[in-house]
């Protein structure tokens, strides 16, 4: 049996723009299920614990899926995402991977946040999957390898694009595009057409561009596992 720590945003302000942000359901959901389905264990963590807030346009009927679907049925699920562990207890060694949903809540929180920082590179340190889809790659902004270089350097990655920032009217608002900080660490960064589903697999690191990624990401960190 494998299990798999997934890390959520805590942080819910959309700047100063007095919108609310958070996770996107998606992005959690469709990997949350892919995983389960095939016997994965989950365990959900976030920087302050409890429930973490949904970013409340993910819940809008415009970005229904399967998977979202299924979540607003499921007491369980929704039940134990309420009860997050703080991430300041979670240990490495009792998880064999780590996935990142996105939404823009991690590029005000877990981009900077040093509990996640050092986890994902003790992950990363005792050979073990770190996968984030679409904002969620902004934990790479200030991971590094052991010699002191970006964690991403040199590596084949995505993440949301600056076109997509720009087609939801947040490139302004936003503390940094995931696309940029990326190609500024050093990461190779591809991408395909705007929402369209694109996931990367390189060595331990497995991104996602956007929502639609968010299965593909989780596959292939079933298949890694």
């Amino acid at each position: 049996m494998k299990n798999v720590l997934f890390v959520l945003t805590s942080h819910e302000e959309l700047g100063n723009t007095g919108h609310k942000t958070g996770f996107w359901i998606e992005e959690f959901a469709a990997p949350y299920y892919t995983l389960k389905d095939n016997g994965v264990t989950i365990t959900i963590a976030s920087p302050k614990g409890g429930q973490p807030p949904m970013d409340p346009t993910s819940a809008t009927p415009d970005f229904e899926t399967p998977a979202t679907l299924r979540f607003n049925e499921d007491k369980n699920t929704q039940d134990a995402l309420s009860k997050s562990l703080k991430l300041e207890t979670i240990n490495e060694a009792d998880y064999d991977a780590v996935f990142y949903p996105g939404g823009h809540g991690p590029l005000w929180d877990l981009a900077e946040d040093k509990n996640s920082i050092a986890l994902i590179e003790s992950f990363y340190a005792n050979n073990k999957p770190v996968s984030a889809v679409c904002h969620a790659p902004a934990i790479f902004k200030s991971t590094k390898n052991t010699d002191g270089t970006p964690l991403v350097k040199g590596k084949n990655v995505t993440g949301f694009t600056n076109t997509e920032e720009d087609a939801v009217q947040l490139t302004t608002i936003v503390p940094f595009l995931v696309e940029d900080m990326l190609k500024e660490n050093g990461g190779v960064y591809s991408r395909k057409d705007d929402w369209h589903p694109h996931a990367v697999e390189d060595g331990l690191l497995i991104t996602g561009q956007n929502p639609a990624s968010s299965e593909l990401v989780a596959e292939l960190l079933l298949k890694r596992l």
